[in-house]
């Protein structure tokens, strides 16, 4: 008699988190939470954007080209960061007014399947076309001059027109952010987890950060994203990457079952979120942004990857940078929608695995651990 044979078990389907969860998981939250007080959380929501037209603003725009599949998204976020006003003096460095913090290209794939971001340094030395003012003057261009400059004269309009005109890739949509919301971001899901190498007791900036992995919320948070005189011996290379990490641990925050099962949570992030941005028109309410995201259902987070543009120091002055002839393949890879290989993408971060990214952990070489060390990342 044979033996009978136990039935196979089925393997955990792997776990995919993804932005489209985040958003229909919201709505079903805000819905059985709020009732039809849904309603009114909505135009709440909508009546927090603020939107901005810079179309008649931007001149001689590439071409996007046809890919398989469908079409690509290319995203312009930009992290505005005004010194002035209350909460926002965190380093010491009041008055400039609105300077560009943070620049990041988002590249969505045609079929939806991954998403990375590449972030441009604020004191590399670019050549600035010509920008357009609102009322139709003209912003005389410079070369060289620091990237950042674009935000200073000429606003996200200008800050389009040098990233178009300087790589060739065509931005179908933009968000500012303005790290004046950023705190309240993050304490409305109770904070985000970090992990800091080495203590940070920086007077001079009132910068004060304990070492070792915790969860950082309000000023902590973004005296985190800020410090660029301690935890990194690149300056603003460190910072960026530190950015980079920490947006990817709030994504992976964002879809925990303590932020999703959370409606207070999810209403305090949204308040906060859009409070915090000035959008395109095509991205003007709650309704489109949720479509958008929706584009992402099959994107997991081991899919959103996050990268530097290929830098190296520039020659007359050490504390800037310049982009390699390496960028130039980066871009081109972009403008064809075809997947960034390796030697474009050291030092990768993801969102699924933000703390060091590829050589997080106890894995990797030493260079490779030696590089998070200088960037202010644990490994």
């Amino acid at each position: 008699m044979s033996k009978r044979r136990a039935p196979k078990r089925r393997a955990p389907k792997e776990r995919r988190h993804t932005v489209a969860k985040v958003i229909t998981t919201s709505t079903l939250g805000l819905a059985l939470a709020t009732g039809v007080g849904v309603t009114t959380v909505y135009h709440h929501l909508n009546g927090n954007l603020q939107v901005m037209d810079v179309s008649d603003q931007l001149t001689d725009r590439p071409e996007k080209v046809d890919v398989a599949g469908g079409e690509p998204l290319n995203l312009l976020i930009m992290g505005s960061d005004s010194r002035d006003g209350a909460g926002n003096d965190i380093d010491g460095l009041t008055g400039g007014g609105q300077r560009s913090d943070t620049t990041m290209i988002l590249h969505v794939s045609a079929d939806r399947e991954r998403a990375f971001g590449v972030s441009l340094p604020r004191d590399a030395m670019v050549a600035r076309p010509d920008c357009t003012t609102e009322d139709g003057g003209t912003i005389p261009g410079e070369d060289p001059v620091m990237f950042n400059t674009a935000y200073s004269v000429g606003g996200p309009a200008c800050t389009i027109q040098t990233v178009e005109q300087l790589t060739g890739i065509r931005i179908d949509h933009f968000v500012d952010v303005d790290f004046g919301g950023f705190e309240s971001m993050v304490d409305a899901i109770d904070g985000v987890e970090v992990c800091i190498p080495t203590e940070v007791d920086d007077p001079a900036h009132d910068i004060y950060l304990e070492a070792g992995t915790q969860e950082l919320e309000g000023k902590d948070a973004l005296a985190y994203v800020r410090e660029r005189y301690v935890l990194s011996s690149n300056s603003d290379i460190g910072r960026m990457k530190r950015q980079q990490a920490f947006v990817a641990s709030m994504a992976n925050k964002l879809v925990s079952a303590g932020t999703l099962s959370r409606p207070d949570r999810l209403v305090g992030f949204l308040n906060a979120a859009t409070k915090s941005l000035t959008l395109d028109p095509e991205l003007e309410s709650v309704a489109k942004l949720s479509d958008l995201g929706l584009q992402f259902r099959n994107t997991g987070l081991n899919k959103i990857r996050f990268v530097t543009v290929p830098i190296a120091a520039y020659e007359p002055d050490p504390n800037r940078l310049v982009w390699t002839d390496e960028a130039d393949e980066l871009w081109q890879k972009i403008i064809n929608d075809e997947p960034v290989g390796k030697e474009l993408s050291q030092g990768v971060i993801t969102a699924a695995k933000p703390q060091g990214g590829s050589t997080g952990g106890s894995g990797g070489s030493s260079e490779e651990k030696a590089e998070l060390a200088a960037n202010g990342l644990c490994a």
